[in-house]
């Protein structure tokens, strides 16, 4: 009796583990959401006492979904013709855009609005210039489906993805046998938030690097903070963080003036022409600037911005002192 009391129980036991395990296999073998997820990408951040702050550096990223992000990235099949790649407009070696006032996608059709460039846009608090996404994962939906973008959908994305021989084997080595949208964005996010630019002279000056930034340019810093040029750009993106209107002192320059901003989201009064503050990093290799990309060189923009943001009329020496200070914000790629 004895005996046979301990053989159930032993038999129960072992039930108990063995049929969770089998269903846990089951689950790995048919959910692609199984062991799939990327290693959450992790930065080392350093706090100053200054309206600028130092980038962080990458402590932890999963390089696995930055090399399938990074082709996906650079892959012309996100696009409906096989035309058009995120790289197309997001040159990662001039600035992070394509240097034009506005892009041009598939069927060679152009858009209305200047390619923000990508470099950094992780740490930006808005995506797009009129800050509709929330995040780098839902910004990637835009362009995908925009008509004058990639004019594409995921079905299509998908479907060409997995057909590609390199694609389909790549997702199969992340545990991806069936490739869906998510999985797309997933790599696309992770290989955006490796694109950042660490380490500019102006970081290093920030970190105590007194040697970091010349004469002028220490000059130019001192102008940008008591001008206050710092009361929109700051923060780790010198920008990004905050929704700004476009002649907020000043008078909007005409050639800025018909896109109406984030009011053709709302409809909201308060919100014409209101954008979303770009960020100033590596600001030098991103011209021509503004949202549609009218003021083609630095020194103008400079004088735009004093103009119509703080009613201010720059000498040239200023306006020299900032444009050498800009310059300091730019550093090289990690990718």
């Amino acid at each position: 009796m004895v005996k046979r009391y301990y053989q159930s129980l032993i038999a129960g036991i072992a039930l108990a583990i063995i049929i969770p395990l089998l269903y846990f296999a089951f689950l790995a073998l048919n959910n692609d959401d199984v062991d799939t997820a990327a290693v959450k990408t992790q930065y080392e951040f350093v706090t100053v006492n200054h309206p600028i702050q130092p980038l962080p550096t990458i402590t932890s990223i999963d390089e696995r979904w930055v090399t399938l992000g990074k082709a996906l990235f650079n892959s012309p099949l996100l696009s409906k013709d096989n035309t058009i790649s995120c790289a197309s407009c997001h040159m990662l070696d001039f600035g992070g855009d394509d240097g034009f006032s506005v892009s041009t996608g598939v069927e060679s059709k152009q858009g209305v609005r200047n390619s923000p460039t990508v470099l950094n846009a992780v740490f930006n608090f808005k995506q797009f210039w009129d800050g509709r996404a929330n995040s780098l994962a839902q910004q990637i939906d835009g362009p995908i489906h925009n008509p004058v973008e990639m004019g594409t959908s995921w079905q299509d994305v998908t479907e060409k993805l997995s057909q590609d021989t390199y694609f389909s084997q790549a997702f199969k080595r992340l545990g991806i046998n069936q490739v869906e949208a998510k999985h797309i964005v997933n790599a696309l996010t992770v290989f955006e938030q490796s694109l950042i630019t660490p380490n500019a002279p102006i970081d290093q000056y920030l970190m105590g690097d007194n040697n970091a930034l010349s004469a002028q340019q220490i000059r130019g810093l001192a102008k940008f903070n008591t001008f206050g040029c710092s009361a929109c750009h700051q923060g780790r993106n010198i920008g990004g963080n905050l929704f700004q209107k476009l002649g907020q002192v000043g008078d909007i320059p005409p050639e800025l003036a018909d896109d109406k901003g984030k009011f053709d989201l709302t409809s909201d009064p308060l919100d014409l022409h209101v954008f979303k503050v770009p960020s100033l990093r590596n600001v030098a290799e991103t011209a021509p600037y503004f949202h549609n990309g009218a003021i083609k060189t630095l020194p103008e923009a400079v004088q735009v911005m004093a103009k119509t943001q703080l009613g201010r009329e720059l000498s040239p020496q200023d306006i020299d002192d900032l444009v050498a200070l800009l310059e300091s914000f730019t550093a090289p790629v990690r990718h």
